[in-house]
């Protein structure tokens, strides 16, 4: 069986033929393994503790494993800063989801969601309910900011900018935290026809402010958009809630566990993209990022699943000096950044993945970096100086969603 290093070992996919003699890599991709003892057996993604705590695991696969076959998890596992990179803008490597009957967006139709999602009007919409959710807590002494303000902002922001009634705020959330609304099948991201369509109707009869009129009052080709194609680019913001909900809290983490650089943000304000970009690099809100083989690629066999690890490849050693260390300042962070794996790993679900080009930035990311810039404002203009509770250290979980799951300030 083929293993981690292109070589023919015992332990492999099923489907092959076990041998103990070593043969010469069959790659041709540019995620190719060096060369390993073919008895080393590999760490799983399903080794007790990994939720916990997965970095000990990622330096082994990087160090010793890049590409290997993960027996119990079921997917090659691709570790490696630059093989992650290549891996994500590979197009052989597509969603493992079904997206035949996906209906196509019209050419230049993200673009127009892209321009609508920058408006000045729109921005300033989620800067009013940042300061809303974060006025909540004036006053107060300690909060958690889990379940107080990032749990929420996420889905609020979404709701202000498609122009959506802030009644569906709660709705969003809940459908987001669940990963798709109830009944929703199995299509790898949460169909949002049953919350957008009525809303497309409206919007088409009577455009309001928001990006759905944007999108219902675009053209392509010199025709309307579809409803289909509106509430497929609509349905990416809304994809984008949960991931930005973690990478939210692990950005407010990142910052309250280094409070001399939080001081420098809150007196440099322009350092918050950096600050973010940062946060996105070293704790990503998703670990593992699922693709299927359209074809046979080297060693991964057509029809195979492949796990990409923006996790591992944002603390890669050979890309980043002194990766684990939170520094808002790092100069080899802002090298290639839109096509930095970590800074793919979140924005836009499923989307902010597609891998059809390594430098595209999609507008689900936009938001949810607008959303942090709001949001850390926001809470500083109500608490200058937040610390943590004394006695508590946030602990993150999960490699789907990774974040803390209370994040215990003390506000004054």
């Amino acid at each position: 069986m083929l293993c981690a290093h292109g070589l023919l070992c015992a332990h492999g996919p099923p489907g092959g033929t076990p041998s103990t003699t070593p043969t010469a890599p069959s790659y041709t991709s540019s995620y190719a393994p060096s060369y390993l003892s073919p008895y080393a057996v590999p760490p799983s993604l399903r080794a007790p503790g990994t939720a916990r705590d997965p970095f000990p695991l990622y330096r082994a696969l990087r160090d010793r494993f890049p590409l290997v076959y993960d027996e119990p998890f079921g997917a090659w596992l691709i570790s490696r800063y630059r093989d992650v990179r290549a891996a994500l803008a590979d197009p052989r490597l597509v969603p493992p989801y079904d997206t035949t009957h996906d209906p196509p967006c019209a050419e230049g139709a993200s673009a127009l969601l892209d321009s609508a999602l920058q408006e000045d009007a729109l921005t300033a919409g989620i800067g009013r309910v940042a300061h809303v959710l974060a006025g909540r807590l004036s006053g107060r002494r300690e909060a958690d900011l889990v379940g107080e303000f990032c749990q929420w902002l996420p889905a609020a922001a979404a709701v202000v900018v498609l122009g959506l009634p802030r009644a569906d705020i709660a709705r969003v959330r809940q459908w987001a935290g669940d990963g798709r609304p109830a009944g929703a099948g199995t299509a790898g991201r949460a169909p949002w026809d049953a919350l957008l369509r009525p809303y497309v109707a409206r919007c088409r009869a009577r455009p309001r402010p928001g990006a759905l009129s944007v999108l219902c009052a675009a053209r392509a080709d010199g025709r309307p958009l579809s409803d289909e194609t509106v509430i497929r680019l609509a349905g990416t913001v809304l994809d984008a809630v949960a991931e930005t909900e973690h990478a939210l809290a692990s950005f407010l983490a990142n910052l309250l566990d280094h409070p001399g650089q939080l001081e420098l943000v809150r007196a440099d304000p322009r350092l918050i993209p950096h600050a973010w970009t940062e946060s996105l690099r070293r704790d990503p809100p998703l670990h593992v990022v699922l693709r299927r083989a359209a074809e046979r690629i080297g060693a991964i066999p057509a029809g195979a699943a492949v796990a990409c690890l923006p996790g591992a490849a944002g603390r890669d050693p050979d890309r980043y000096t002194d990766p684990d260390r939170y520094d808002v300042f790092r100069r080899d962070r802002d090298r290639d950044r839109d096509s930095d794996p970590a800074h793919r790993a979140t924005g836009t679900g499923t989307g902010a993945h597609a891998g059809s080009s390594v430098v595209a930035v999609p507008p689900g990311a936009r938001l949810a970096r607008r959303t942090a810039e709001h949001a850390l404002r926001a809470l500083l203009a109500v608490a200058p100086a937040p610390r943590w509770v004394p006695g508590f250290r946030p602990a993150p979980e999960g490699l789907a969603g990774r974040s803390p799951r209370s994040l215990l300030v003390r506000l004054r």
